[in-house]
């Protein structure tokens, strides 16, 4: 199998990333513990500090995975403050829950202002960004989302984002699937959440680039947030379809339900799904036996030999006691990004707002970043990160990458 896709191609000039320094564990993990249902906050007390805000959920159904971009902003935020800061001046960070509402983050995104953010690594997940990114865009601030896929996330100019894009998982599957021979008698079932801007947006793209792969989609079945614990019926039917492969662009929380019940119906397709899935084989009570052979899109390996992962991993797991996922690596790269602007662009602390974001968006034009979740990655104009993908495979109860 191929390693990685191509997605888009951008031009740009190499900008160097500072070397990281040992991160201050302790007190991360003390930070995280204390955000419960309000925000952390790290700053540099009496001195002039860039101030970068945070949002997600923290509390609430989706809270692994504000909880992972919190952690992992934190461990970005550290390392850059104990090697200097940036342009010689130290980071302020706060994160704010949101819920994954979008009202609760428009609040949160206020309670930042108020607080003097200069910058913000947000929101999370797509639907509170698309509302906070209208309040960004008319505040002229510097905004990058390390894990809002929908489109509308970074329809202005001054948003960026760090992960795939809807559209770009749904194609790119398409592609995977058909030039892999994934399905052996060329018919595939989808199964997607139809009330979810994520979900819909990989479906209808994946749909739209199927009509050009050499398989057919032979059952399309939704669900709903309401009706998202019993999938009986979407899998009987995909079933029934005699597809040999079913794609699932959603969440492994729903994802882990859907393998259980084609478990139970004696229904045994290739299973493929997008960047949702990382975490599957970390739902209480799954039976990860269910998920071997799952394949999938993803920016992030934890069990990359890379340099740079495992300092990252290594740092992560003594703060927070698990292994970070792709939310957590998408964050972390999201604040060196930042970093990454502010120095191209002379920037300091006593900028307004404005300016700052007018700088730092004509310094994306110039920036390549090497991280965790890509090397030699590139931004448009239009925000969407020039980066490879990895095909991750479970096997053997563990990531793996193709």
């Amino acid at each position: 199998m191929k390693k990685a896709l191509s997605l888009l191609l951008v031009g740009a000039m190499t900008l160097s990333l500072a070397a990281c320094g040992n991160s201050s564990d302790s007190a991360a993990t003390e930070e995280n513990t204390a955000a419960e249902s309000a925000g952390t906050e790290s700053e540099a007390d009496g001195e002039a500090a860039f101030k970068i805000g945070g949002i997600g959920p923290i509390t609430g159904g989706a809270a692994i995975y504000g909880t992972a971009v919190q952690g992992g902003i934190q461990i970005a935020v550290d390392e850059i403050n104990e090697a200097g800061g940036i342009n010689g001046y130290q980071i302020a960070y706060q994160f704010q829950d949101d819920e994954h509402d979008a009202e609760k983050a428009i609040n949160a995104y206020n309670t930042l202002k108020d607080w003097g953010m200069q910058a913000l690594v947000g929101t999370t997940t797509s639907a509170p960004c698309i509302a906070v990114v209208e309040e960004t865009h008319n505040d002229n601030m510097f905004q990058i989302t390390p894990s809002g896929t929908a489109v509308e996330c970074v329809q202005y100019d001054n948003a960026f984002r760090m992960c795939f894009s809807d559209p770009t998982q749904g194609t790119e599957s398409a592609k995977y699937i058909g030039e892999n021979g994934m399905a052996e008698n060329e018919k595939v079932a989808v199964i997607y959440d139809s009330s979810d801007v994520y979900s819909t947006g990989i479906y209808e793209a994946f749909a739209a680039e199927a009509e050009n792969q050499p398989f057919e989609i032979v059952s399309v079945e939704a669900f709903t947030a309401d009706s998202k614990t019993d999938f009986s019926v979407q899998v009987q039917k995909s079933k029934d379809s005699g597809a040999d492969l079913l794609f699932m662009p959603f969440y492994y929380t729903e994802a882990a339900l859907v393998l259980a019940e084609c478990n139970k119906q004696g229904y045994e397709p290739v299973f493929f799904g997008c960047d949702g899935m990382d975490g599957i084989l970390g739902v209480e009570n799954f039976d990860v036996a269910l998920a071997e052979g799952l394949t999938f899109l993803a920016p992030f390996v934890a069990k990359s030999e890379d340099e740079m992962v495992q300092n990252f991993v290594s740092k992560y797991e003594a703060a927070y006691g698990e292994t970070p996922n792709q939310f957590a690596a998408d964050a972390y790269d999201s604040v060196y990004v930042v970093k990454a602007a502010l120095e191209a662009a002379g920037a300091t602390p006593d900028m307004s707002v404005s300016d700052l974001c007018d700088a730092m968006v004509e310094a994306m034009s110039s920036v390549t970043y090497d991280g965790v979740t890509g090397k030699s990655i590139t931004w448009s104009a239009d925000g969407e990160p020039n980066k490879a993908p990895l095909v991750v495979q479970v096997v053997n109860g563990e990531y793996t990458e193709l």
